[in-house]
């Protein structure tokens, strides 16, 4: 595990090896408590795993000093069970939205406000130290997670968003106050020393576009382009992230100024190195989260193989299931992986 072998894969710099890391591992306690011998409780647990299982980076974002839900308005859509426990459960509340009138009318920095810069300066900074003592021998990032769209989803849910999306012209002024919101934290990080930056946004579904791509085109990724310029001139990488088929936009995505991105495999790997192998750090694989849960062994080392031959056409790349590692994998298959896979990291 290293700091710089996940610096230089996203830098297409060369190096030893390629980068790895995983998602959702914290939830395997019993798991990780068994393979690291220690208590699940012990709070240098997932460190020891992350150690354990040569992980060179480890995800980051924080939305800032302000509760979306304590200044504005938000729309609870519920979530579904992912703990084993089911303790992350909740039911869906009443949207405070009724009326798509009351979308386009909506401002996101007005309603939600913006916290003192150099007060979120130094509280991003503060993270960002914490976690290199934290985590010493991986890149933690900075990061931020309700970009444009997720923070449209944030706030009107899935229903008001796509009623109020029928018309473009009335939502770019709502997608702006999303931009100008995020714009504020791009600048924050860029004040830290964080080296690179994640910018989520979902703005797929696992089937593609759920929104005019004119919408994406002229609205959305132009938006993206001026929020890393200020990464950019500081010095910073900044992968992309979505959950969902982001093919048809990976292009335009790229040519904003995306260093790298951060897929699910619904995005066929192939097709990400074939178009962005040599110019961009891809973060992700072949292998598919349903595979490793449904005990599908000679599937999952199928996709690992396939995942290194692709990676030979690659100048920098990060490994890991993209669509998480759920809870519910079992610990024999989740030794499975790990075996397999971290031997076949080397270059």
């Amino acid at each position: 595990m290293s700091r710089s072998v996940a610096l230089d894969n996203i830098c297409l710099r060369p190096s030893p090896r390629w980068g790895h890391t995983e998602y959702s591992l914290a939830y395997h306690h019993e798991y990780l408590a068994k393979r690291a011998g220690l208590s699940a409780n012990d709070p240098g647990l997932l460190k020891r795993a992350h150690d354990l299982f040569q992980f060179d980076f480890c995800w980051n974002d924080n939305g800032g000093l302000i509760d979306w839900a304590k200044t504005g308005r938000i729309t609870d859509m519920g979530h579904a069970s992912y703990a084993i426990d089911g303790s992350d459960q909740t039911s869906p509340k009443q949207s405070p939205f009724t009326a798509v009138e009351e979308v386009w009318a909506f401002d996101a920095v007005g309603e939600y406000g913006l916290p003192d810069f150099d007060e979120q300066v130094r509280a991003y900074e503060s993270i960002n130290q914490q976690a290199r003592k934290t985590c010493p021998d991986q890149l933690t990032t900075g990061g931020y997670y309700r970009t444009i769209v997720s923070g449209a989803i944030a706030s009107f849910g899935w229903d008001m968003l796509l009623l109020a999306a029928a018309d473009p012209v009335k939502m770019e002024k709502v997608f702006d106050g999303f931009f100008r919101r995020t714009l504020f934290f791009m600048q924050a990080w860029a004040k830290t020393s964080a080296e690179v930056i994640i910018q989520h946004d979902d703005f797929v579904w696992t089937a593609g576009a759920f929104m005019n791509p004119d919408i994406y085109r002229k609205i959305i990724i132009p938006r993206y382009a001026e929020l890393w310029k200020h990464l950019h001139a500081a010095g910073k990488k900044v992968l992309f992230c979505s959950d969902g088929n982001f093919m048809e936009f990976a292009g335009d995505v790229a040519e904003a100024g995306a260093d790298g991105f951060v897929f699910e495999p619904c995005n066929d790997f192939d097709f990400m190195v074939n178009n962005f192998g040599r110019t961009k750090c891809l973060v992700g694989s072949f292998v598919d989260c349903r595979d490793l849960t449904f005990g599908k062994k000679d599937v999952v080392r199928k996709c690992i193989d396939r995942t290194f031959e692709s990676l030979a056409r690659c100048k920098g790349a990060i490994v890991a299931v993209g669509n998480h590692l759920p809870p519910n994998i079992p610990g024999e298959m989740m030794d499975m992986y790990f075996e397999y896979l971290l031997p076949r990291l080397t270059r």
